[in-house]
């Protein structure tokens, strides 16, 4: 037995047929039993989900084989290629009929190779049906059939509405030659559109990916100015509570002194009264105490001027936060460069501070010292008078009333002058109190413009992205349209190529008329680039001004946790009378508590005396009534 040779001279391998020869139309059981395992193997395929390439090439599948192809490739996701050479399908039109019903369900079948099955034009226009609606395919080989004049028509006819399919093979079937270029100028056209698509995917994928890091830039550097404010919480946070420690130190050392200035006012009392003694000596006593009381007057002085100093600092820094308050919607630039700044501010106040710790601490030593030297001179000056109080009893009666005299005037003075300072102080309080308000006040503002200003920011990144979005979306659009106008322009070509030679003027004509829109598609994407860019550099501008924002705003919280700071000592100040505020509203508490208690005791006795005064009405009416029952019998 020879086996037959196709018509492109290969060997073609022999069908199970009991005829003998290809193609044979009577089958034997054996044919049968073969058909049927084909279909249960098919149908086995049609939940198969990992076969990607099926070759069933020269097995004479017939009727049963195609219907269960048709089923296969209506029900199968996975299969890629399919390889169906040498198996007469196109003898048996119902069996072709639902095999071309099932390719045009199927959309994942890329590769499928008929050659060789004897399809004429009638299954070529029932292919050709399939195509129109297929939307996978990419590579079809009809090669040695008999499609003819008219299958080739419906062929080229189903390729306008198909635009996947790429290779298209029908050498060996009859088709005339004008149809077989027409079929390749359309598949050319497909080609060309599958590589502008890709194209404008890819670009399209690019802008995006763009897009996205854009997002991702933004979403960092968002996060990197939260973590720079959370930063500068922890450091103002640090700084108050060492702002804290500072004053208490600085209150400290201002008890110390006022301490110190009790005990010299009472040792100034001992030496006036021993001084008492001696005339000459209580002259001399006298001067010291005119020069000690210059001293504390020039102290007086001095805290008084501190105090005006300090108020007019209060004064000077509430107009300059006003100040800064109503330009903090102006200025809102220099954020991240000011860190740097702030920085070196804060190390420049720390050595202030340091400054101002060391100066205290060379003021008190200075006190002692001068305390000590006021000591041994008042010994000095005791020794000396002890030798003559022998001399001088007699005068010390009357310089002890003139000296008593003048230390109760000295003492009024000093009192009227300490209920001055108290008022001046209760003044001061008072104002900044009021300053206080006014931060917190100004503070909250500021916060809410801060607010505002991150809400507006994110707004306008969402509009702008949408404005992106949506001229994207208007460059695809244009560019379909250009498309498909070059598509129809060239088949409007090659219509006319089939039709005469003599429109080929008209054909260059087209072809300018394809540059010239290539050209206007690159101007396009030219300045679809520049608006990205013009995107990312007004990107990159409102960075800075957020950033300048932020670094202003930062300034004023400084500020503000400086007159915090300030306001936290007079604070404490209030404490203890809440503390005993708090205290009387415990005891009034406890009152009505008793209170309540005693009315709870009163509403049970009552109630106890309403049950028996009840009981003993019920009694009183159960015996009357009674005594009327018996009376009545």
């Amino acid at each position: 037995r020879r086996p037959v040779r196709d018509r492109a001279g290969g060997r073609a391998p022999l069908g199970p047929s009991c005829g003998g020869g290809v193609g044979a139309v009577h089958p034997c059981p054996q044919t049968l039993f073969f058909c049927s395992g084909v279909r249960l193997l098919l149908h086995g395929l049609c939940s198969n989900t990992t076969i990607k390439a099926l070759d069933l090439k020269g097995n004479n599948l017939r009727t049963m084989g195609a219907e269960a192809l048709g089923k296969l490739l209506r029900q199968n996701k996975s299969i890629r290629s399919l390889t169906l050479e040498w198996n007469s399908l196109g003898m048996w039109e119902e069996g072709f009929s639902f095999f071309c019903q099932g390719l045009r369900a199927n959309n994942f079948l890329q590769h499928l190779d008929l050659r060789n099955n004897q399809i004429n034009h009638q299954g070529a226009g029932e292919l050709a049906m399939a195509l129109t609606q297929n939307t996978s395919l990419q590579e079809l080989d009809l090669r040695w059939n008999n499609i003819g004049l008219l299958g080739g028509r419906a062929l080229l006819n189903c390729l306008q509405s198909n635009k996947t399919l790429k290779k298209l093979e029908l050498a060996g079937n009859n088709v005339p030659g004008d149809i077989l270029r027409a079929v390749e100028q359309a598949l050319d056209h497909n080609q060309d559109r599958e590589a502008i698509l890709s194209e404008a995917q890819n670009q399209v994928d690019i802008l995006s990916k763009e897009v996205l890091s854009l997002k991702d830039e933004k979403n960092k550097q968002f996060m990197d100015f939260v973590d720079t404010v959370d930063k500068q919480k922890a450091e103002r946070a640090r700084s108050e509570k060492m702002s804290a420690a500072r004053v208490s130190q600085l209150q400290e050392a201002l008890d110390e002194q006022y301490s110190i200035m009790n005990s010299l006012k009472t040792k100034l009392q001992m030496t006036e009264a021993a001084l008492a003694l001696s005339e000459q000596r209580v002259h001399s006593l006298g001067e010291l105490l005119h020069a000690m009381k210059q001293e504390q007057n020039s102290v007086a002085d001095c805290h008084f001027r501190e105090l005006q100093q300090q108020k007019q600092e209060g004064a000077d820094r509430e107009g300059k936060l006003m100040h800064d308050l109503s330009a903090a919607s102006e200025k809102n630039l220099l954020l991240r460069n000011q860190v740097d700044e702030l920085e070196r501010k804060c190390k420049v106040q720390q050595d202030q501070l340091f400054q101002v710790k060391q100066d205290l601490t060379n003021a008190t030593a200075e006190l002692k010292l001068r305390a000590v030297e006021a000591e041994e001179r008042l010994e000095m000056e005791k020794r000396r008078f002890k030798q003559s109080l022998e001399d001088m009893e007699s005068l010390r009666v009357k310089e002890v009333d003139r000296m008593t005299q003048h230390m109760e005037a000295s003492e009024r003075s000093m009192h009227n002058r300490i209920q001055r300072l108290e008022a001046i102080r209760i003044s001061l309080e008072e104002e900044l109190s009021q300053v206080k308000a006014a931060a917190l006040t100004e503070r909250g503002q500021a916060e809410e413009e801060l607010v505002k200003v991150r809400s507006q920011a994110r707004l306008e990144e969402q509009q702008r992205i949408e404005h992106l979005e949506e001229k994207l979306r208007l460059m695809t659009e244009s560019r379909d349209e250009a498309q498909n106008c070059c598509l129809k322009q060239k088949e409007m070509v090659a219509e006319a190529q089939a039709k005469a030679k003599q429109l080929t003027l008209y054909a260059d004509g087209l072809r300018r008329r394809l540059d010239e829109l290539q050209q206007d598609l690159d101007s396009k994407e030219e300045e679809k680039v520049t608006e990205l860019n013009k995107v990312k550099v007004e990107l990159q501008e409102q960075i800075g001004h957020l950033e300048a924002e932020r670094a202003a705003q930062d300034g004023l919280r400084e500020k503000i946790a400086a007159l915090e700071r300030q306001l936290r000592a007079l604070s404490s100040n209030h404490r203890e009378a809440l503390l005993d505020k708090e205290g009387e509203i415990s005891l009034l508490l406890e009152k009505l508590r008793m209170k309540e208690a005693e009315i709870s005791r009163v509403r049970e006795e009552e109630t106890q005396r309403a049950s028996f005064l009840q009981s003993a009405i019920m009694s009183y009416v159960q015996g009357s009534c009674l005594g009327t029952h018996s009376s009545r019998k």
